[in-house]
């Protein structure tokens, strides 16, 4: 495809009401945006969830509610560690299902969009094609977790807990295997199955 090719647009009208003219218009001077550019974000999130009357919902018709992202680390982190996998996994399986519902669950890259556009961590590739996971996430036992079953959507080890693996050489040896760690960055989290294949 051409760099000069724009992709395909359409255009819609709708009609608000006036106090919600005036909320977007307060919401663009305070983002700096236009009032397009505001409105195109908003459906953007449509891609990953669904927005009834008084819910949100994911495309299996699960609810789900809006939480302060440091008031969730909080919890995790007072998590025990064998807690903090399971949830990891829990939630790296919500991101697959949006993926297997809507076609994408082999696109990475839309995997990636989902958790920058739900407030989960920045899409950040780097020029090696690593993907780096912010360390503000969540402790590292929950993101480790997270990432195996979102890149291998498969269930990561619940015995990689640091007190097993400390007197386990051989399940330290594995561990090691599964999660070889990259250094790209010292506030975020790179593995080696986290690189991305050249297209």
């Amino acid at each position: 495809m051409s760099k000069n090719l724009k992709p395909e647009t359409s255009i819609i009208t709708i009609r608000i009401d006036k106090e919600l003219n005036e909320h977007i218009n307060r919401l663009k001077n305070r983002l700096g945006l236009s009032k397009a550019d505001i409105i195109r974000n908003y459906l953007e999130l449509s891609k990953y969830l669904i927005k009834e009357k008084n819910s949100l919902k994911s495309f299996n018709n699960r609810e789900f509610i809006v939480l302060k992202r440091s008031f969730l680390r909080k919890i995790i982190e007072n998590l025990e560690e064998e807690t903090q996998i399971l949830l990891g996994d829990k939630l790296a399986r919500f991101i697959n299902d949006i993926s297997r519902i809507t076609g994408n669950n082999d696109d990475i890259n839309y995997k990636l969009d989902i958790c920058d556009n739900l407030g989960f961590f920045q899409k950040f590739i780097d020029q090696e094609n690593y993907v780096l996971v912010s360390k503000k996430f969540g402790p590292k036992k929950f993101v480790e977790s997270f990432l195996y079953r979102f890149f291998w959507e498969e269930e990561m080890n619940p015995n990689y807990v640091e007190e097993k693996i400390k007197g386990n050489k051989s399940l330290n040896s594995k561990y090691s295997n599964d999660f070889t760690e990259i250094k790209r960055s010292e506030s975020h989290y790179t593995y080696e199955f986290m690189h991305l294949a050249e297209k």
